[in-house]
């Protein structure tokens, strides 16, 4: 559960976000919006990056402001860039061990852990080939699975579908739909892709210049008249 009340985030005289009120409930929820609506502003904000001028916010009912980044992660904060953050010389599997060694977990688990992991994403096959000898799409999926290790209680998954074949996109959406069975976290999924939204959350925030212009169940979302008019392009 994310709550967001009264978030505003400014850059000199620019808000990015403008008094933001939001609560995401579900447990895959996206977000969406045109360029420069503040997707990544927000995102940032929930991941430390970004300190906001005003406002709260609340996941699972702990306060993230107060918070700073490290302490989020070890919190369950989780969060995927679009550009991949997967280390070249490093294997798959230590990838994903170099998050788990940086966050609370059962000690003697930990290679159950990583295991589980890169199951569930496709990768345990490939578990001991370099950053390196990775593909797109692999490399993807690698973010994902470092995102599961170690107790995360939210991931933020942002644009993972850029660039991945239909086929592809099919299992990112079926490992992100089951992200909050696998391990109980919930997913906030940032895409320009509509279908991978409409295929993967169930609810949806739609933002246009830093505020809310809709929340809700996604089909309706997508469906708003106003929203297809800001983000689809279409009347």
């Amino acid at each position: 559960m994310i709550r967001i009340h009264a978030l505003t985030v400014a850059f000199g005289g620019v808000k990015a976000i403008d008094g933001l009120d939001a609560e995401l409930s579900d447990p895959v929820c996206g977000l969406i919006g045109p360029n420069g609506a503040g997707k990544t502003t927000l995102v940032n904000v929930l991941s430390g990056l970004v300190r906001p001028a005003s406002g709260r916010v609340e996941v699972e009912g702990t306060p993230l402001l107060p918070m700073k980044p490290l302490a989020r992660v070890r919190f369950g904060v989780r969060r995927s860039f679009q550009t991949e953050q997967v280390v070249e010389d490093l294997s798959v599997w230590d990838n994903v061990q170099a998050v788990l060694d940086h966050v609370p977990h059962t000690r003697g688990a930990a290679g159950q852990q990583i295991a589980r992991a890169l199951a569930h994403v496709g990768l345990l096959n490939v578990a001991t080939l370099l950053g390196r000898e990775l593909n797109l799409f692999q490399r993807r999926m690698v973010e994902i699975a470092k995102s599961l290790v170690g107790t995360p209680k939210l991931l933020l998954l942002d644009e993972p579908g850029a660039g991945l074949t239909e086929q592809e996109a099919g299992t990112l959406r079926r490992a992100i739909r089951a992200v909050p069975e696998f391990c109980g976290a919930q997913v906030l999924l940032i895409d320009h892709d509509v279908d991978l939204i409409a295929a993967t959350c169930s609810q949806t925030l739609v933002l246009d210049f830093g505020r809310r212009l809709a929340l809700g169940p996604t089909r309706e979302v997508l469906d708003d008249p106003a929203v297809r008019a800001a983000y689809l392009g279409t009347a």
